[in-house]
């Protein structure tokens, strides 16, 4: 069974950074696609950003420029560097990885921008 953690979710200033990261446990041969989405009260999900196995990297147009993703896949793990955030990045985080070509999804973070 594959399980996702995700973690580094809080709350910070406008303007401030914030840190995100899922790591997968459990039974996994191989690591596919990776990526962070998130869903704002009243709003639909929606996605921040994507990277593949090679490392190639997608990301929304709201978070481009200030956000980074990355992978570490000797640790089954999805960064999310966050900078610059504005107040409209409030939101629950999830994290969501394509593990032997099976999707699974984080219980996600919470994500609080304000002054």
């Amino acid at each position: 069974q594959v399980q996702l953690v995700e973690s580094g979710g809080g709350l910070v200033q406008p303007g401030g950074s914030l840190r995100l990261s899922c790591a997968a446990s459990g039974r996994i041969i191989s690591m596919n696609a990776m990526g962070w989405y998130r869903q704002a009260p009243g709003k639909r999900r929606e996605l921040v950003a994507t990277i593949t196995s090679d490392g190639s990297a997608n990301y929304g147009d709201s978070v481009k420029g200030r956000f980074t993703i990355s992978r570490d896949n000797a640790k089954n793990t999805v960064l999310l560097q966050m900078n610059s955030l504005k107040t409209e990045d409030t939101a629950i985080y999830f994290c969501n990885i394509l593990i032997d070509w099976n999707d699974y999804w984080g219980r996600g973070t919470q994500v609080t921008v304000s002054s």
